[in-house]
């Protein structure tokens, strides 16, 4: 079998989540850098990669690196890579994104043109054609400059891998299923512990924790644009991944997962994206407002992102919120908290400074984990003691 360099993109500041991921698929990981991550693997990597990573944006093959300060030098890089190695003649091959990061070449427009002249370049040096019908598979090409140097990557996933398909029905300002999935794995969270999300929305946070929990790979019921690249991927290897995704689900698993909103008309689409997962029988969603929050159990996990107030109006409203959220985990005995916000004075109103703050991206927007750690539960007693 072929080996790949796959390049997979993340959040920035979460690569550590995406490592540990790729890592427990059984990769072997060559480069860390901000925001992606680099491992080796064959055909079959890219079609696991794809179906199991729940933290990846998408999954790319490397096919050239190489420095370029002019459209020449670009030009004869792009044209130095073998294309006929991984696009047949019929394919239909682009640049769908090019972007620039401290490069002396910064216009996508112009990198986008210039690299698809010199892929029709070195095609018809190969395949002694003139012209291309390009009526074939998608093979769409993304280039990332980061001082100088130019990564060209193939992009088997086609639409971005938070796309799950579960979520036709989102609120205001939803989180990613990506970072979702990638926040609930940064914390000590387990199947055994209650979750809580006051603030669920569409009900990212619930169904991703479910899905953790039943061990339902992310990928499993959407399509990949690399599933047509039948020269470089058999499509049993597909049949055959999605089948070992499908033998390690178990949803007889017990967990304590709970989604609550304020409004009525967000519930009932978390609870028709959560049934799309094939997961409702396993969250318990309800109408409920942040200060009626309080449950009997112990060492639970509230994990939410509540309003950041982006637009000013609500700015006003942040105060008063903030402190509710404090307020009502103070009542929670012996619980933790978790939370995502661009607000500067959440530590402030909720009354109590983080044990940990993480800085994230996401999108554009600096945000920050605020995690509050409560007490960990005793051991159980080993049976028979």
């Amino acid at each position: 079998m072929k080996r790949f360099e796959l390049l997979v993109p993340c959040h920035f500041g979460l690569e550590a989540v995406l490592k540990k991921e790729i890592y427990d698929l059984g990769y072997e990981i060559s480069k860390v850098e901000d925001g992606r991550i680099t491992f080796l693997g064959d055909e079959e990597a890219i079609c696991r990669a794809n179906i199991f990573l729940r933290t990846a944006e998408r999954v790319m093959i490397q096919v050239g690196r190489f420095k370029a300060t002019t459209f020449e030098e670009l030009f004869q890089g792009i044209k130095a890579i073998p294309w006929e190695e991984y696009i047949p003649e019929d394919g239909k091959f682009w640049v769908k994104k090019a972007s620039s990061i401290n490069s002396k070449l910064f216009s996508p427009s112009d990198i986008q043109s210039i690299a698809k002249k010199a892929m029709v370049e070195r095609m018809k040096s190969k395949y002694k054609k003139e012209w291309f019908a390009e009526d074939g598979a998608p093979y769409p090409v993304r280039i990332f400059l980061l001082k100088d140097e130019v990564t060209v990557a193939l992009d088997t996933s086609g639409e971005s891998l938070h796309k799950r398909g579960y979520r036709t029905m989102t609120s205001k300002a939803p989180l990613t299923e990506t970072l979702a999935a990638a926040l609930i794995l940064l914390t000590p969270w387990r199947p055994d512990r209650i979750l809580v999300d006051p603030f669920c929305g569409s009900g990212t946070f619930p169904i991703e924790a479910a899905m953790i929990a039943a061990n339902i790979a992310p990928g499993m019921s959407r399509e990949f644009t690399a599933e047509k690249w039948t020269n470089l991927i058999d499509r049993k290897m597909w049949y055959e991944c999605v089948q070992e995704a499908q033998n390690m689900i178990d949803t007889t698993v017990e967990v304590d997962i709970q989604g609550y909103d304020i409004d009525g008309e967000v519930i009932k689409a978390a609870r028709e994206n959560a049934k799309r997962a094939g997961v409702d029988h396993m969250i318990h969603f309800q109408q409920r407002a942040v200060a009626d929050l309080h449950h009997p159990k112990k060492y639970g996990f509230l994990i939410t992102n509540p309003p950041y107030g982006e637009r000013l109006e609500e700015k006003a409203d942040l105060p008063e919120l903030y402190t509710q959220i404090g307020k009502a985990y103070q009542n929670l005995d012996s619980w933790s908290m978790f939370l995502i916000t661009s607000y500067g004075d959440t530590e402030r109103y909720i009354g109590r400074k983080a044990d940990k703050n993480r800085k994230i991206y996401n999108g554009m927007l600096k945000t920050y984990f605020y995690q509050f750690m409560g007490p960990k539960p005793p051991k159980r007693s080993r049976q028979g003691e």
